[in-house]
């Protein structure tokens, strides 16, 4: 997962979650090429289609950072439930962690709780708690957001003395109706799980689980957990539904620079015996109750396409294969025998596979030189490829853009601008050694609000920027990787037939916390770009799918990225079609390199981006226009080789100001509406700050000359 480059010196002090940092005001703005109210011409050639827009270019991207999983889309509400840290009243965690988490404090004197490191449940430790027959000892968790009238189902791991009774009591009030307990009996020596199960009374935005007993002798505690009864294979049904309305078509997995630390048999098997491990990426500490089967669960569940990314940062090409033996063994093979033990007797039959993540970057577990990676990659694709020959692979590549502001050339070559073939050149030189080990690149991007790369700087530097330019910033990304992959079929051997494009999995507009309305316009553009070279691009991985979730512990809500997807993924055709315009885009400014394209991104159009394609049976033209700016604008269509019948479609997305976002438990302050068709107008009127998207009904093309 890529960072801002002003931070990666210390990735966990970034904790870059692409979720929350208040709404940034807009500067002022520059007026645009020509007067508000002037009519921008564009026109549509039904006979010049490009190649189609492939659904993996609504793909999303998760990793086991922060809220992404856990907290967001996984339905675990007790933090640190195999007790990586001891039970402690002290709020100083060591190692620390940059996850916020509720810790476990103890109920009665706290020498009452000890941890036991000679025979622990899981990990190093497990608590015991030593009795008194005049007050209950015991461990209590605070935090915990509850709701009145819902279930709550989960289970405690206990051993302890003959004669022990535990009582579980989830707590939202003061005495004893404030209060449901469990009372657990039959403790022995070894360890065994016990369900719990409660309904809360009240709600509580700072519920309790206390777990206690009183009389003689101990007890011990393994592992807890608690969640929503309505969870969904361990899922909150609230997320997973937002998910499956945006409509995602792929994810992918782990990481992200979680991955390069990751051992993936961490996060198999028994939930409860699996090991609290550090995460050394984001200095955190990892659960790993979502894994491999899990992820694939949630695949399923929503109907997705499954991408995996193996860790070849600290990993191994061994352990690689085995994950794919894993997934997609044969019940007979050790790791087939291994999966079916766990539940899941039939393989998974998971076609693509990332190789590492990053592997360019001096912030990436593992990091190497290029030539030494090369090596590397090659080694982890036989080996996978020996295990399931039906893969398909991705290189975790790296374009000269992103060497450049990612100071890969700096460090690497001394120089401020990353040359093609050079050492910090990592797309081209996978390419160049590992051609026939790669079925897509990996490519990455983020891009800063407020900032801008400088090369003579060798840094990102405050700018001050206009609404339009702002917007621009993400298509102008995007249009650097389209320049860099011309660059490459030119000096490339061999690409051309092998027909390897790039799949961008991870992009966002970074720091944008909430995200706005003016955030989700840079993404409709920047999706309008993708569009106009997808002889390039497979598709893409929005970074991270569960931030388009505005959400509590309680409920959630599409923010505005999510309805972008939700509107394109639902709404928008599939078979391109180019669009002219008499209003070129202005040249970016700045020298070329880094985020700056040499030929500006966007439709000659300005200031308005426009992106139209056929429907794949022909007969819808849909048409989207993002207008950055926060007048209303005019446009007029003009059409070759199609015919409108006059009928069709309208949805439109927009919202009060250029700052506006959702918030659960509020009204939307952005949102689509539908309207429908019953005419169509050859000058069409654009609100301001908006995404228009139109869906026209065709008809017969009258023959030339009638």
């Amino acid at each position: 997962m890529s960072l801002s480059i002003r931070n990666r010196r210390r990735p966990a002090l970034v904790f870059f979650v692409l979720i929350a940092l208040s709404a940034i005001g807009a500067p002022p703005q520059a007026a645009p090429k020509g007067p508000a109210g002037a009519k921008v011409t564009v026109t549509i050639d039904a006979a010049k289609a490009g190649p189609p827009i492939s659904p993996y270019f609504y793909g999303q991207f998760l990793e086991n950072l922060g809220t992404t999983v856990n907290g967001s889309l996984w339905a675990e509400m007790i933090d640190d439930r195999k007790f990586f840290y001891p039970v402690s009243s002290s709020d100083k965690l060591e190692p620390p962690n940059s996850r916020r988490w509720n810790r476990w404090r103890s109920v009665g004197p706290d020498a009452a709780v000890g941890m036991d490191r000679k025979d622990p449940f899981v990990g190093e430790h497990s608590p015991v708690i030593r009795l008194d027959p005049a007050s209950p000892h015991g461990i209590a968790q605070a935090g915990l957001f509850l709701v009145k009238g819902r279930a709550y189902t989960g289970r405690v791991v206990l051993a302890g003395d003959p004669g022990v009774t535990v009582e579980a009591s989830l707590i939202w009030g003061d005495g004893e109706a404030g209060r449901q307990t469990v009372r657990i009996a039959g403790l022995g020596f070894g360890f065994a799980k016990f369900p719990l199960s409660f309904t809360a009374g009240a709600d509580a935005p700072s519920g309790r689980l206390e777990i206690t007993a009183r009389g003689t002798g101990s007890f011990r505690i393994g592992a807890v957990s608690l969640m929503r009864a309505d969870n969904v294979h361990g899922m909150r049904p609230d997320t997973l539904a937002q998910l499956g309305e945006i409509g995602f078509t792929f994810s992918r997995w782990p990481g992200g620079n979680f991955v390069s630390g990751y051992d993936w048999k961490d996060g198999i098997g028994d939930p409860d015996r699996r090991p609290q491990v550090y995460d050394y990426a984001w200095d955190a500490v990892e659960p790993n109750d979502f894994g491999l089967d899990e992820f694939l669960t949630f695949c399923r569940i929503l109907d997705i396409r499954p991408y995996i990314a193996v860790n070849s940062g600290f990993g191994e090409a061994r352990s690689a294969a085995e994950e794919v033996e894993y997934v997609n063994g044969p019940a007979d093979s050790p790791m087939g025998r291994l999966r079916a033990a766990n539940g899941h007797p039939e393989p998974y039959r998971v076609e693509w596979w990332s190789i590492g993540n990053e592997m360019y970057g001096w912030w990436q577990l593992g990091n190497m030189a290029l030539d030494d990676y090369v090596i590397k990659h090659n080694l982890f694709a036989k080996a996978m490829r020996r295990v399931d020959p039906t893969i398909k692979l991705f290189a975790a590549g790296a374009a000269p853009d992103e060497t450049t502001v990612t100071h890969i050339s700096s460090r690497v070559t001394r120089t401020l601008k990353t040359a093609y073939d050079s050492p910090a050149d990592f797309t081209g030189g996978l390419l160049r050694s590992c051609l026939d080990n790669i079925d897509f690149l990996s490519e990455h991007f983020y891009c800063y609000a407020g900032q801008s790369w400088d090369l003579a700087k060798n840094d990102f530097v405050p700018v001050e920027q206009t609404l339009t330019e702002f917007i621009r910033r993400v298509p102008d990304r995007v249009r650097c990787k389209a320049e860099a992959y011309e660059e490459y079929l030119r000096r490339i051997p061999g690409l051309a037939e092998r027909k390897i494009p790039m799949m961008i999995d991870e992009w966002n507009y970074g720091e944008l916390r909430p995200f706005s309305l003016k955030g989700a316009l840079s993404l409709a553009a920047g999706l309008h770009e993708m569009f106009r070279y997808t002889g390039y691009f497979a598709g893409s991985a929005y970074t991270m799918g569960t931030s388009c979730m505005a959400r509590t512990p309680g409920e959630s809500v599409l923010q505005t990225n999510g309805l972008i997807f939700k509107l394109y993924r639902r709404q928008f055709g599939t078979i391109p079609l180019a669009v002219g315009g008499d209003s070129p885009m202005p040249p970016t400014k700045g020298e070329p390199g880094g985020d700056k394209p040499v030929v500006p991104s966007g439709s000659p159009t300005y200031p308005l981006d426009v992106s139209a394609a056929l429907t794949a049976d022909g007969k819808t033209l849909t048409v989207a226009i993002v207008n950055p700016t926060r007048e209303a604008r005019s446009l007029t269509l003009e059409l070759k080789g199609l015919a409108p019948s006059g009928r069709g479609r309208f949805h439109v997305m927009t919202g009060s100001d250029e700052n506006a976002f959702n918030e659960p438990g509020k009204r939307p302050a952005v949102e689509i509406v539908e309207k429908t068709l019953k005419t169509m107008d050859k000058t069409i009127t654009l609100a301001p700050l908006s995404v228009s998207l139109y869906a026209l009904e065709l008809g017969p093309v009258p023959a030339k000359g009638k």
